[in-house]
Order: C-alpha cells, then structure tokens, then sequence
C-alpha cells in the first residue's frame, strides 16, 4: 500500500485515542433512534470496537490506528508495567518480562529466531500495513535504525494479520530496510503478549542482551522514547 500523497489527515488521526474515534463514529448513532442489533453489529464503531485489545495489565493505553484484532491474543503475563508520559511503559528493574523464544519467517523467506539476538538491544515493532500511525511513524523508525544499528542495537518488525504482498510494498514505499516477520496469524504476537500483553498497532518494545522487555511505545513513537529505553536497555538489571 502506497503512502497518501502529501495528506495530512492520517498523521491528524494518529495522534488522537482510539476512545475519541469511537466516540465520534458513535457520535451519529446516538442522534438518531436507537439502531436494530443486527445494524449495531455491523456499525463502524462495532467493526472498530472488534478490532481493539485491551491490555490486560497497568498500561491500558490504546491510541488511534490499526487496533489489533481482538482474539488474536492471550495477555497472561503476571508483570505489570508503569505508564509513563500517556503512552510508554516501563518495566520495574529486576522484574521485566522475559520474551519468549519464538521461531518465525521474514516477509523475504528467512528464518528468524528470538535466540538469534542474544547478547544485543533489540527494537520490535508491531504493524500492519493499513494502519495510519504505523504509516507516520516508519520514517521515524528508518532514522533510529540508521543511527542505533552501527552501535549494535537490531531491529526487527512484526508484520501482522497482512499479506506479504502488501507488507512488501509497505516497507519499500517507507524505504524500511531493517526485516520484519511475516505473521498473518499473529502467532508471535501472541507469544510476546505472553509475556508484554499488546495493545494496539503501532507498538514497540525494546528488548535488553537477555531478551527482557525493558518497555514498550504504545502508538506512534518519536525519537526521544526510543532513546530512553534504548539506554535503559543498555543498563537494564532482569
């Protein structure tokens, strides 16, 4: 999917919550008679609605954008995290959720392993190609992976519930030239929410030299987060 030309509407609605989105699709409904079941089920705020997670720890913070869909995860880590500034969380030092060792395929054909990044600071980010805020923060993510990268910091997408087609054409119109995992049934989506329970596309988590989540971005990220848990990654204590 190709990126809107010089449009300023999708980086507007990136920057609003889900909740004032659902309240303004819901906004219409609620001037008018009361709408039968079957037109509520099929409604925009409904088909929104089945696209949300709600993140079953501390941060239950969701911003507007491609949401993740809602039974693709089972968040039953016992760590809760702090929020910090509206839409990051911070792990508690000594306690930071240890990521899984999943085994997956690149949206090129090569195989990935969690294992394989042992020993560096890992940045994984959580997208999909028809997501708004993903969109608007992919250069952002292009930068730091330019300027992290030749100080050993990986990074690694997670492109879920998409076709490679799509995604492809995702990351050469956004020039991404860091790899992404090809997970259409968000299987380490749901392995990571095991241990990080996810929210809502765009997240990213930066992982420590032990695969501890350090903290994640909950929507779009700028740079200034990202540096922060990319130096708290480098101190992290487990």
């Amino acid at each position: 999917m190709t990126q809107a030309e010089g449009s300023g509407a999708d980086e507007d609605q990136s920057s609003r919550s889900s909740e004032e989105l659902f309240d303004e699709i819901g906004s219409d409904d609620e001037q008018d008679e009361e709408p039968s079941p079957a037109a509520r089920k099929d409604s925009p705020r409904s088909r929104l609605r089945r696209r949300a997670v709600v993140m079953a720890s501390a941060a239950a913070v969701v911003l507007a954008g491609g949401a993740l869909a809602v039974n693709h995860f089972s968040a039953s880590s016992t760590t809760s995290g702090r929020v910090v500034n509206g839409d990051t969380v911070e792990y508690p030092a000594g306690h930071l959720p240890l990521v899984p060792d999943f085994t997956a395929t690149s949206l090129t054909g090569t195989p990935i392993k969690m294992a394989s990044y042992q020993g560096k600071i890992l940045v994984l980010n959580f997208w999909w190609s028809d997501c708004a805020p993903c969109r608007a923060e992919a250069p952002t993510l292009e930068v730091a992976y330019q300027q992290y990268h030749p100080q050993g910091v990986d990074f690694l997408g997670d492109d879920v519930g998409d076709t490679v087609t799509s995604a492809l054409s995702f990351d050469r119109s956004e020039s991404i030239s860091y790899p992404s995992i090809n997970d259409p049934g968000y299987a380490v989506a749901q392995q990571f929410s095991q241990a990080a329970p996810l929210a809502a596309t765009p997240t990213t988590a930066v992982i420590d030299k032990t695969g501890h989540v350090v903290g994640m971005i909950i929507g779009r990220l700028s740079i200034s987060e990202l540096a922060t848990l990319i130096h708290q990654a480098e101190t992290a204590d487990s």
